[in-house]
């Protein structure tokens, strides 16, 4: 085990699967504290839950069912954290869910949950997240770091998803606003926005003429992988990112730049 984040607490929504998933073992193996909140404990992929893998490498970690959109649930999460671990150092709004429909497929139902997770959710992470770490004292000139996690979907159109792109466009201001909102009182806040990543999801992620259109549009030689986001998260969560925030860390493969 490393220790870059040795010492630190840190909540990582959506964290039993890919992305999340991924992040949070990363965090654990560089020393911190992590708390995965999900509203499932297996992963997609299958296998061991994050928490046993975290677990048996020896790092610390606990899971607390949460579902992001809802803000009673949010809060109880910040404050069992809180409680368990002392303090709040990172937060990552990962949690995320999409439709698969262009405007006119898309029910108003559809594009309320998508929201609801994906931007409503992320709000009030923040939210809770900013509430909690202004009320603690400064380590290495930071209070506490949020991480959020758009898309380059959110800078670009999303093909065949519009309620998933718009909440992705969400996540990228909503970062520079707490940013800005926020710097004086020693919050960090910064996003990462994936391309194609491999994950264990299904369904829309695995369409072929979806693939093939990423493919087409991805300059490396690979698509991404869950832990070439984490190794960005964990730079991002350490005092090694000094006079970063309201950033928006593109890892595409090159896609942004084509």
């Amino acid at each position: 085990m490393s220790s870059l984040l040795a010492g630190k607490v840190a909540v990582v929504t959506g964290a039993s699967s890919g992305i999340g998933r991924a992040i949070a073992i990363s965090f654990a193996g560089e020393g911190a504290s992590v708390v995965i909140a999900d509203i499932i404990g297996k992963p997609l992929e299958g296998g061991d839950s994050t928490v046993e893998i975290i677990a048996r490498a020896g790092g610390t970690a606990s899971f607390h069912r949460t579902d992001v959109g809802r803000s009673e649930e949010m809060d109880a999460l910040i404050g069992a954290t809180v409680e368990r671990y002392g303090r709040l150092d990172v937060m990552v709004n990962n949690a995320m869910t999409y439709s698969g429909t262009k405007l006119l497929e898309t029910e108003l139902a559809q594009w309320e949950e998508v929201l609801r997770v994906n931007l409503t959710g992320m709000f009030l992470g923040c939210k809770r997240a900013v509430q909690q770490m202004v009320t603690q004292q400064p380590r290495h000139e930071v209070r506490g770091r949020i991480i959020n996690l758009g898309s380059q979907q959110g800078i670009v159109t999303s093909p065949g998803d519009l309620p998933y792109g718009v909440s992705k466009a969400g996540a990228i201001y909503i970062t520079k606003q707490i940013a800005v909102d926020y710097a004086r009182e020693l919050i960090v806040c910064n996003c990462i926005s994936p391309g194609k990543i491999v994950t264990g999801a299904g369904g829309l992620a695995k369409d072929p003429a979806r693939l093939e259109y990423q493919r087409s549009r991805t300059p490396w030689p690979r698509f991404g992988r869950p832990q070439d986001v984490a190794n960005a998260a964990v730079f991002l969560a350490s005092d090694r990112a000094s006079f970063i925030t309201g950033s928006n860390l593109v890892i595409d493969g090159g896609w942004l730049a084509g």
